[in-house]
């Protein structure tokens, strides 16, 4: 089974880590949460989750995973002021493994400045940063575009995971 890396950090939408969190797992895949400090429990937006931090960013290495899962919320526009995280999940894109981004997960991606000629959809409020960055903006609920993967909002956790877990296979 494949080993998934979660970048994330406190303020993630809730049920954007929780949901997804349980597909990936209940598939047997395993997913590790990469925060800025190991140990440090991170609190979802909306009060509902609390996650501990597996890996610190300083420890990790994008080669060790297998996919890289970006939950939205306020966490990835926080992270992608830290050039590590950038970096992080540059390598993704630039080794073609799978990237799964919710809602403002894809802001992460943007700053990496790695979206030009990708089809993409992600929370209304970037859909012209998206297109800013290169890509091309789709309003669907879900867009697969080689092993991205992208959605809108929590409305559209079935189908974003269930297109996460067929790059998996």
């Amino acid at each position: 089974m494949s080993k998934v890396a979660c970048v994330m950090t406190s303020m993630f939408e809730d049920v954007e880590y929780t949901s997804p969190f349980k597909a990936l797992s209940d598939k047997g895949h395993e997913v590790i949460v990469i925060g800025q400090e190991a140990g440090k429990e991170e609190e979802g937006k909306n009060g509902e989750a609390k996650v501990k931090v597996d890996l610190g960013i300083k420890d990790a290495k994008p080669a060790d995973y297998d996919a890289l899962f970006i939950p939205g919320g306020f966490s990835p526009d926080i992270l992608r002021a830290d050039d590590r995280f950038v970096e992080f999940v540059k390598h993704y894109i630039l080794h073609d493994k799978p990237i799964f981004a919710i809602c403002h997960g894809p802001q992460l991606l943007i700053t990496a400045d790695v979206l030009k000629g990708r089809k993409m959809t992600g929370f209304k409020s970037i859909l012209v940063d998206l297109e800013h960055a290169g890509a091309n903006v789709f309003d669907e609920e879900v867009v697969v575009c080689g092993n991205l993967v992208t959605s809108r909002s929590p409305d559209d956790l079935d189908v974003f995971n269930r297109e996460s877990l067929k790059q998996l296979k």
